[in-house]
């Protein structure tokens, strides 16, 4: 549909969907029915004599004439169903030399809609896939464009363009419907059932192989779109325009300007799609997230089946295997371990409470964290006498010793950025040794360049960190205090920012 169409061409009704609500339906639907088996047949034009005997071969439709058949082709036609045009073949009788004979063929509106018919009547629930290989290929495909030294000649430009779109759809369709699959009233009742335990395992290994090719290549596909220079699709865009203008068309065309718009509509939904927008994430990241969510769903389902068995059941055989083995015991102080393995469990307590923090670390591990006190009221059933006073804590020492672990974190934090603003720029490749505490430093500040476009990120130390990728994809390991780490040789400038 030529997309600079005026607003009301667009709704406009839609005569070619009459017949499937029609007084006659169902003579229509055996018509239109037979109309497309031919066409997939590539036998296009049918003569009307043709078409009755097949539906009247059919034995739905009682008292069927030939008179009859010419009128509902008619009223096709009329509906724009079907096209006509005069059958010039010679008349065998004086009849049909006076009567005009026309042949009928579908239109592509008709076309569209029985394909969609058929569809509809071999649809089984939502269906879909989730296939990772989707995002390796559009990586790969991505790539290809990027790093092309020569320009693409069109038939090259539209080859990959259709690679590019198919693969795109069938992810966004496929992975759509299988996930609503798993939201599906059948798919509920089959989660609260016995036989869905079997099919658990199967179940959470597929979305979790989904989840991690996922994870691995769209934020390759996102680094792509958002590196490479836009010139460099805008090229790869004319191209493609130019293999659309080689094609000959005999239906509706457009001009190279229209058609460069629709290209450009398109690849804007394809990068919004993987990279988002300043006001909304990207629809890839709302597909992770719902993919997580159905791993989790799936594992509550299997738990929530498991309680329901163990509700209700009798512990006999187990005590019975305990007092088996309690009697196979020969020494005192063997029986006395057992009995303290068996009975000196008590059911555990879990109290909440929000931690105090050192420090604002993401990776911060809970044993660098000082321990939470909690105080216990009595369990004694002698009722406080109303209206005394509870004493204050005093808790001059925890604070003290809590601004002492603050200061010596803050103190050890300060000593590596000196380290690294003394040295300026250097190649991760020269440094020595490091203490966790660097490689901690250091892969924050990777983090956050690596997340901006410019490659660069300020701290609140008041530094500017710059990276530049190493030459040949070069790599190095660094050695750590308690192991190495293999990465990209990067390049890194640190330099104090002047407040303005």
């Amino acid at each position: 549909m030529n997309p600079n169409a005026p607003v009301d061409a667009r709704i406009r009704a839609v005569p070619e969907t009459k017949y499937l609500n029609a007084d006659n339906v169902a003579r229509y639907r055996l018509i239109m029915r037979f109309f497309y088996d031919n066409y997939r047949k590539l036998k296009y034009w049918l003569k009307p004599e043709e078409v009755f005997e097949a539906v009247s071969a059919t034995g739905r439709v009682s008292e069927y004439t030939l008179e009859l058949c010419r009128q509902d082709l008619e009223v096709l036609t009329e509906w724009k169903n079907l096209a006509k045009r005069h059958d010039g073949g010679r008349a065998a009788t004086i009849e049909e030399y006076l009567r005009k004979r026309f042949r009928y063929q579908m239109t592509r509106y008709a076309v569209e809609i029985e394909r969609m018919l058929e569809a509809l009547e071999n649809l089984q629930g939502y269906g879909g896939s989730l296939e990772p290989t989707l995002l390796e290929r559009l990586a790969g495909y991505l790539r290809t464009v990027v790093e092309r030294d020569t320009a693409f000649t069109p038939d090259e430009a539209g080859r990959l363009w259709r690679d590019i779109q198919e693969a795109f759809r069938n992810l966004q369709e496929n992975a759509s419907d299988y996930l609503a699959s798993l939201h599906s009233g059948r798919a509920e009742e089959l989660m609260v059932t016995e036989q869905f335990l079997p099919f658990k395992d199967r179940l959470t290994h597929y979305l979790q192989n989904f989840m991690v090719g996922l994870q691995k290549y769209a934020p390759q596909i996102e680094g792509i779109l958002r590196r490479t220079d836009p010139d460099r699709w805008e090229q790869f865009l004319h191209a493609v325009v130019q293999a659309d203008l080689l094609m000959p068309s005999l239906e509706e065309s457009f001009t190279e300007e229209e058609q460069l718009c629709r290209r450009r509509e398109e690849w804007a939904v394809f990068v919004q799609w993987f990279t988002g927008t300043d006001r909304e994430e990207s629809d890839v990241a709302d597909l992770e997230r719902e993919t997580k969510n159905a791993i989790a769903r799936v594992v509550r389902m299997a738990v929530a089946i498991q309680e329901r068995r163990r509700v209700g059941l009798s512990r006999r055989q187990e005590l019975d295997d305990l007092g088996q083995w309690f009697f196979r015991i020969d020494s005192r102080a063997e029986a006395d371990k057992l009995a303290a393995y068996a009975f000196g469990l008590f059911r555990a307590h879990h109290f909440q409470g929000e931690p105090q923090r050192i420090s604002d670390a993401g990776d911060l591990s809970m044993w660098d964290q000082p321990p939470q006190v909690r105080a216990l009221g009595s369990r004694s059933r002698a009722r406080r006498r109303a209206g005394s006073a509870e004493p204050v804590r005093d808790t001059r020492r925890e604070q003290a010793e809590t601004r002492a672990l603050v200061l010596a974190r803050k103190a050890a934090e300060s000593e590596v950025v000196a380290r690294f603003l003394e040295l300026g720029e250097f190649d991760l490749s020269e440094l020595d040794r490091l203490t966790p505490f660097h490689r901690q430093v250091l892969l924050q500040w990777l983090s956050r360049c690596l997340s901006n476009v410019s490659r660069t990120a300020h701290t609140p130390e008041g530094l500017e960190v710059h990276i530049s990728d190493p030459p040949d994809r070069r790599r190095t390991v660094l050695q750590f205090e308690d192991g190495e780490m293999s990465l990209p040789d990067f390049h890194v400038r640190v330099r104090e920012v002047t407040a303005r």
